[in-house]
C-alpha cells in the first residue's frame, strides 16, 4: 500500500513537470513571435512532443527505483557472532541494570555510617572513598571471586566452585554486610532460574554446600550462559559502583550530575580493578580499607538508618 502511495506522488510530481515545461515552451512560442522570431509550428510541436513522450517515459523507471528502495527495508540475515554478541550485551544490561530486582537499592555498604561520621561530604571525598572501596577493598575482591566462580562454572569443576563459594562467604567482614551479599546472589539465582534459567544451573548450585554471594552468583549464571567474561566483570563492577554512588547521592546528598562527575572519576579505576581480578590467583585476596569494614561494622548500631548495610 505504502509503495503505491508513493508510486502515485511520483508520477503526478512528474505530470505537474511537464505542464509546466510545456507552458514554458508554448511562452517562448508566443514570445518568439511577437518578436518577429518564427519557429516553425512543427519545430514548436515536436518540442512538446518530445516533452510528454520523455515525462511519461520516465515514470516507469522512477517506479522501478522506488520499488528497490522499498525492497532494502527487508529483514537483514546477522552473523552468528554479532548474534551471540548482541544476545551477551542484553543480558549483562538486564542482570546489572539498577531495575533488576536484586534489591541492591537498600543496600550502602557501610556509606551511610561514612556519611554520618563525617568522613564522606562531598565529591571529592567520595570518590576516594569509593576508588578505595573499589582498588583495595570489596571491590577487588568481589571481582576476582566473580572471575574464579565464572572459570569453575564454565569447566564443570564443582568441587573448585563449592571452595571459591566458602572462601567467598567467609570474606565479608559483617552480619548486614553478609545479608547484603548473600541476600543479593539468592535473589540473582532465583530470578535468573525463572526469567533466564540455564542447563545445569539447578545441579551447580545444588553442588554448593554454602548459599551463593552476589559476585559468585553472576560469575556462575554468566558462565552458563555462555556470556564472556571480561564484559560480564566489567559490567558488575560498573553496577556495583553506580550503587554505591546512588546511596550517596541519597545520603549526603548529591545531585544528578555530580553523581555522574563521581562515575567518571572512577572509569579508569573500573578498569584497572577488572583487569586485576582477571588475572588475579585466590592468594591474591586481601583487603587494607580497614575504615569501610569499620563502617560496616558500626552500622549494625548506628541509630538513624535508611540502608540495611
Amino acid at each position: 500500500m505504502r509503495m503505491g502511495m508513493t508510486t502515485t506522488r511520483i508520477t503526478i510530481t512528474v505530470i505537474t513537470i511537464m505542464v509546466i515545461m510545456i507552458m514554458a515552451t508554448i511562452t517562448m512560442i508566443i514570445t518568439a513571435t511577437t518578436t518577429s522570431m518564427i519557429m516553425p509550428m512543427t519545430m514548436a510541436t515536436g518540442m512538446i512532443i518530445t516533452i510528454i513522450t520523455t515525462g511519461i517515459a520516465t515514470i516507469p523507471t522512477i517506479a522501478t527505483a522506488t520499488s528497490m528502495l522499498m525492497t532494502t527495508n527487508e529483514p537483514v540475515t546477522v552473523c552468528d557472532l554479532a548474534e551471540r554478541e548482541a544476545a551477551a550485551l542484553y543480558r549483562l544490561m538486564t542482570w546489572l541494570s539498577p531495575a533488576f530486582p536484586v534489591g541492591g537499592f537498600s543496600y550502602s555498604s557501610g556509606i551511610e555510617w561514612a556519611v554520618e561520621a563525617g568522613d564522606i561530604t562531598d565529591i571529592a571525598t567520595l570518590a576516594d572513598w569509593l576508588d578505595a572501596m573499589l582498588g583495595d577493598g570489596s571491590g577487588f575482591c568481589d571481582a576476582t571471586f566473580l572471575v574464579h566462580a565464572y572459570r569453575a562454572a564454565e569447566a564443570g569443576e564443582d568441587a573448585a566452585l563449592n571452595d571459591i563459594a566458602e572462601l567467598a562467604a567467609a570474606f565479608v567482614p559483617s552480619r548486614e554486610r553478609q545479608l547484603e551479599t548473600t541476600s543479593q546472589g539468592r535473589a540473582f539465582i532465583d530470578i535468573s532460574r525463572a526469567a533466564w534459567d540455564a542447563e545445569g544451573l539447578d545441579a551447580v548450585v545444588a553442588a554448593c554446600r554454602t548459599p551463593l554471594v552476589y559476585p559468585v552468583a553472576v560469575g556462575v549464571v554468566a558462565a552458563l550462559h555462555g556470556v564472556p567474561l571480561a564484559p560480564t566483570l566489567h559490567a558488575f563492577l560498573h553496577a556495583l559502583v553506580s550503587n554505591w554512588i546512588s546511596a550517596a547521592s541519597r545520603l549526603i546528598p548529591l545531585g544528578q550530575t555530580d553523581s555522574q562527575r563521581v562515575l567518571v572519576r572512577l572509569e579508569a579505576a573500573v578498569a584497572i580493578t577488572a583487569n586485576r581480578a582477571l588475572n588475579a590467583t585466590l592468594d591474591d585476596l586481601g583487603s587494607a580499607t580497614f575504615r569501610a569494614d569499620l563502617a560496616s561494622l558500626r552500622h549494625e548500631t548506628q541509630y538513624t538508618r535508611l540502608f540495611r548495610s
